[in-house]
């Protein structure tokens, strides 16, 4: 495909965002509601493209640089998210608010609280299932999704498995549930147990060992000699200071590149969406999610062949489906987020098409989707509700969730190394390039 001609890049930019909601807002039954979700969806998709942050890459890129940047901010997120929510679960409580799994008819729910997972066998596998599945598909379901508004076109090819795996795991989570095994386990939210101050000193002393163990491997690589940083291209860097003779003109390009050119830090990434994470909270009183909804898109889809799946496991996503998909409001936030990656290359004039993939690339990706939404539904959550939004509501699920994430990305990080064009070779061994 080619690339869209820069001279015009920005103009297609302001475009999409007019189109976002013009298109939308006239067929959504609550305009309101419609543009708050779209509104949160085109910040998260132009933050994670901005300061190329990515949840995956938490593991991915610390494992094959030794790098440890995105690790530490991702520490960094986590802690500002995780501290302030549990001043508003405080709140919540102190009205009487209860967490939603003990919640009976009428009880006010905590917000967020809803992502209190069950730690069980379902966790467990779906969690590793999910870790091998983002590393063949080259991100996670958010990740997937601002690749795809990046112009990485892997993700066309993994997104649309990742919408079948996610049926496909919602009649396993069904038929799973009604086993003796689904009762193994247990649920614990830490205040219940610490109070709010002790889960949050909880919370935060392990991402400080997170933070710790980081620096450790960091230094561990360095001496081995397997250590690379990033080279930002020379596009993302800040001009040089401005010289003291010239005058200051706004509309120049200095001030285009400094508002939608020059690449955001990691940190700020991880500061930005901390913020959108309780803004998602206080606006809609649930968690940040992103793959409840891709079930029920591939109803909607399978729908409009005339094909329905009548299997009670299917029931409430064919009610929501019911209501019409354009009302979905995860969906749309989640259209809002491809829409603000393209949106934030655009307004750069950096927008292009990544077609650098062979065929057995192609089936890995897809392979990966198909994993990413099994795993996704068994753990009742992705990178971002299983695990952030377990972690950020001071659940221990998410603590539970991440490291079987972590073991199965890892074993895919080894397996599939040199075999896949978006996974590089075993770093150790490669020469040595650091002293």
């Amino acid at each position: 495909m080619p690339v869209v001609r820069a001279t015009s890049q920005v103009w297609w930019g302001l475009g999409v965002l007019v189109a976002a909601f013009a298109i939308g807002m006239p067929l959504a039954a609550d305009p309101a509601q419609f543009a708050l979700f779209m509104i949160t969806g085109l910040a998260l998709g132009y933050i994670l493209t901005r300061s190329r942050f990515g949840y995956a890459g938490g593991v991915k890129r610390i494992y094959m640089t030794g790098e440890g940047s995105l690790t530490k901010a991702l520490v960094i997120t986590f802690a500002l998210s995780s501290t302030f929510t549990a001043g508003l679960h405080w709140a919540a409580a102190q009205g009487g608010a209860v967490i939603a799994a003990v919640a009976a008819e009428g009880d006010a729910v905590i917000p967020g609280s809803q992502n209190v997972g069950f730690i069980g066998i379902a966790l467990l596998i779906g969690g590793a299932l999910f870790g091998i599945g983002m590393v063949m598909a080259g991100g996670c379901a958010s990740g997937t999704l601002s690749d795809l508004g990046e112009g990485a076109l892997r993700a066309a090819f993994s997104l649309p498995m990742f919408i079948v795996g996610s049926v496909v795991g919602v009649w396993m989570t069904y038929e799973f549930s009604a086993t003796a095994l689904s009762e193994i386990g247990t649920r614990v939210y830490l205040p219940d147990t610490l109070g709010y101050p002790g889960a949050v000193a909880v919370t935060l002393a392990g991402l400080l060992g997170i933070y710790a163990i980081t620096r450790w491997y960091e230094q561990k690589r360095k001496a081995e000699g397997h250590y690379a940083v990033e080279q930002w291209s020379e596009h993302e860097k800040e001009l040089p200071e401005q010289p003291a003779g010239e005058p200051y003109r706004f509309l120049s390009y200095r001030t285009f590149h400094t508002l939608f050119v020059t690449r955001w830090t990691f940190v700020t990434g991880a500061v930005l969406l901390s913020f959108m994470f309780l803004f998602i909270l206080m606006t809609t009183k649930k968690s940040w999610g992103v793959t409840g909804v891709f079930s029920e898109w591939g109803i909607w889809f399978l729908n409009l062949f005339g094909i329905e799946l009548t299997h009670p496991a299917f029931a409430a996503a064919n009610e929501a489906v019911a209501g019409g998909v354009i009302n979905l409001g995860t969906g749309v936030r989640n259209v809002g987020i491809i829409l603000g990656a393209a949106v934030a290359l655009l307004l750069a004039s950096r927008f292009r098409f990544d077609v650098k993939f062979r065929g057995l690339d192609i089936m890995t990706y897809m392979v990966g989707g198909l994993l990413m939404g099994i795993g996704a539904r068994l753990a009742n959550g992705c990178n971002i509700g299983a695990l952030y939004s377990g972690i950020g509501n001071l659940s221990l699920s998410g603590w539970v969730f991440g490291l079987a994430l972590w073991a199965g990305a890892l074993g895919a990080l080894k397996y599939f190394g040199g075999k896949v064009n978006i996974i590089g070779p075993n770093p150790h061994s490669l020469p040595k390039n650091y002293v």
